[in-house]
């Protein structure tokens, strides 16, 4: 994986590998992790190798380390029949659902070096999707009490989520990040409690567009804000 630079952009290095298996993704993560701690040790200073992870996952689901594993609803020989796998980890949050057609974001950043705090990283980078989704005419929203991008907020009864947040911070870097629905089979859905929520409607671009949505679209409108947000 090569990193995208771009004197446009911020100190945001895009590694974009396409569809890759979820284990070998989170250790490149853990990897990327070590590296820029040990740079802030060897220097005493925050670092400017920073690091954003765009992928796509085959059908997977994970459960944060705070997580009630009763919120995944299936058996693991269920699991296998529908093709999917299942990995406890160690990002905050509850369960959630990754797989084909949804667009990955993991960012390794080191907080100091872009001078914010764990709530406003946060903040940042669902203001990038909401903006990101604006690009199609959708209006997301922050909803009291969890994190990530939701529709119809304040409708309890037509509520639904299209991008989950859950991230994880050692020695101030950042690891994991968000998920955003876009082509995504949300059938995938039905098999869990999204994010621990028994109550809440997951949507995607695609459902709320009536079309498949290109995928390099999205990316290249996503960075774009996300450059703008960091």
């Amino acid at each position: 994986m090569t990193p995208d630079r771009n004197n446009n952009m911020t100190q945001l290095n895009y590694l974009e590998p396409g569809l890759i298996d979820y284990r070998e993704c989170w250790d490149r993560q853990e990897e990327l992790l070590e590296q820029l701690v040990r740079n802030r040790s060897v220097n005493k200073t925050p670092t400017a190798e920073n690091y954003f992870l765009l992928v796509e996952h085959p059908h997977v689901y994970t459960l944060g380390k705070s997580g009630d594993p009763g919120n995944m609803l299936i058996t693991e020989e269920y699991l296998k029949k529908i093709g999917a796998t299942f990995y406890r980890i160690n990002r905050g949050g509850d369960i959630t659902y990754h797989g084909p057609g949804q667009l990955v974001g993991y960012l390794i950043m080191d907080l100091e070096y872009f001078h914010i705090g764990i709530r406003e990283f946060i903040w940042k980078m669902e203001e990038a999707i909401i903006e990101t989704i604006g690009a199609f005419g959708l209006e997301g929203a922050r909803r009291e009490g969890a994190t990530g991008v939701w529709l119809d907020v304040n409708d309890p009864v037509l509520v639904r989520k299209i991008c989950a947040i859950g991230v994880r911070v050692s020695h101030f870097v950042t690891m994991h990040g968000f998920a955003l629905n876009v082509n995504t089979d949300l059938n995938y859905f039905h098999y869990i409690n999204p994010c621990g929520f028994t109550s809440s409607a997951v949507t995607s671009l695609q459902k709320e567009l009536g079309r498949e949505v290109e995928m390099e679209e999205v990316r290249t409108i996503l960075k774009e804000k996300f450059n703008r947000n960091y």
